[in-house]
C-alpha cells in the first residue's frame, strides 16, 4: 500500500514545480531543461534522473514530469505544443499548485474519464485511479495508452439534446447554412433541418435526425425515419440519419435504392470530426520507414 502511495505522490507532486519551472524560464522551454531545472531546485541525484523502468527501459522521472505535463495542458494551464516545447497559458502564468491541489486535480480527470467511457461508473474513482497510475509507469503520454476515451466513446455518452446541437455545429463546418434545431416535442422524428448552397442557382435542402447508439440501429428505425421524410409538411431534398452505431445489411439496401436517404455511422461519423477537426487535437506519429533502412543493415556478404 505504502509503495503505490508513493508512485502516486511521485507523480502528482510534479504538477506544481513544472508551473514554477516554466515561469522562471520564461514562460516556454524544451523538456530537458525543464528537466534539470527541477534537478537542481530539489537537488534530485543523478541515479534517480537516470533510473529506467525494466520493462520498457523508460527513464522513470522524465515519464512522471511528462504526464504531469499532459493533465496540466488537460487543465489549461499549459499550451499544446507540435514542437516539443512546453508552454505556460495565461491560467498556468497565475496559478501555483501544492500537493493537494494537484492531487484534485489528478482525481477529477480521473474522474472525468470515467464518466466519458461509462454511462455509468463501474469502480470507485479510487480503483480507477490506481488503474490509471499503473498504465502510467510503464507508458509515455505519447504512446497508444487507453487512458483517455476515444472520440466515438465520447460522442455516444454525451446528452441526446447535446448531441443533436452538436451535430448541428458539424453540418455548420461542412458548410452548411440556416441549420435550425426542432423543439422536442414538436420535431416529429425531425431533430434539425439545414441547407446547403451547390451553386449560385440551387440550394439543397435537408433534414436530419440523430440517434446516439452503441450498438445497430434497428431497420425499422431507418424505415420510419423514411415515412417521415415522405409526409413531412417542409419540403427537403435529403434526409440524413447520424447514429454513433452502426446500420444493418438491410437498412444499408434500403439506402441504396432511396436516393433521399443518407445513412452516416459511427466511423464515417468520427471520421467527418476528423476531417474539419472538430473537437479533436490532431497528433503526428512518426514510425520508421524499414524499406529505407534496409540498405544499412548488415548482410552475410558484407561481413
Amino acid at each position: 500500500m505504502t509503495k503505490k502511495r508513493i508512485g502516486k505522490t511521485e507523480f502528482v507532486k510534479w504538477f506544481g514545480p513544472i508551473l514554477d519551472a516554466l515561469r522562471d524560464l520564461g514562460g516556454s522551454a524544451k523538456p530537458k531543461v525543464i528537466t534539470q531545472w527541477i534537478g537542481e531546485k530539489y537537488n534530485i541525484s543523478d541515479d534517480i534522473l537516470n533510473e529506467r523502468y525494466e520493462k520498457s527501459g523508460v527513464l522513470k522521472f522524465q515519464n512522471q514530469l511528462a504526464w504531469a505535463r499532459q493533465y496540466l495542458v488537460w487543465e489549461e494551464l499549459l499550451a499544446t505544443s507540435k514542437h516539443g516545447v512546453w508552454t505556460l497559458s495565461q491560467s498556468g502564468w497565475e496559478t501555483k499548485l501544492d500537493e493537494d491541489q494537484a492531487h484534485s486535480i489528478f482525481l477529477k480527470w480521473v474522474k472525468v474519464f470515467q464518466e466519458l467511457k461509462h454511462e455509468k461508473p463501474q469502480q470507485s474513482i479510487d480503483t480507477e485511479a490506481e488503474e490509471i497510475i499503473k498504465l502510467q509507469q510503464e507508458n509515455e503520454p505519447e504512446s497508444q495508452v487507453n487512458l483517455k476515451p476515444t472520440l466515438l466513446q465520447v460522442l455516444q455518452n454525451i446528452s441526446p439534446t447535446g448531441f443533436e446541437q452538436l451535430c448541428g455545429r458539424l453540418l455548420l463546418e461542412y458548410d452548411f447554412e440556416n441549420i435550425e434545431i426542432t423543439q422536442k416535442s414538436h420535431d416529429g422524428g425531425i431533430d434539425g433541418y439545414a441547407t446547403l448552397k451547390l451553386n449560385p442557382f440551387v440550394n439543397l435542402s435537408v433534414f436530419f435526425q440523430c440517434k446516439r447508439y452503441q450498438g445497430t440501429v434497428p431497420t425499422e428505425k431507418v424505415q420510419a425515419f423514411i415515412g417521415v421524410m415522405e409526409t413531412n409538411k417542409r419540403s427537403v431534398e435529403k434526409g440524413l440519419l447520424i447514429t454513433t452505431g452502426s446500420f444493418a445489411k438491410a437498412a444499408i439496401e434500403i439506402e441504396k435504392i432511396n436516393i433521399k436517404l443518407e445513412l452516416i455511422d459511427g466511423d464515417k461519423l468520427v471520421e467527418m470530426f476528423e476531417k474539419v477537426e472538430l473537437g479533436v487535437t490532431p497528433q503526428m506519429i512518426y514510425e520508421p520507414n524499414l524499406k529505407f533502412f534496409e540498405q544499412y543493415m548488415e548482410t552475410p556478404t558484407q561481413r
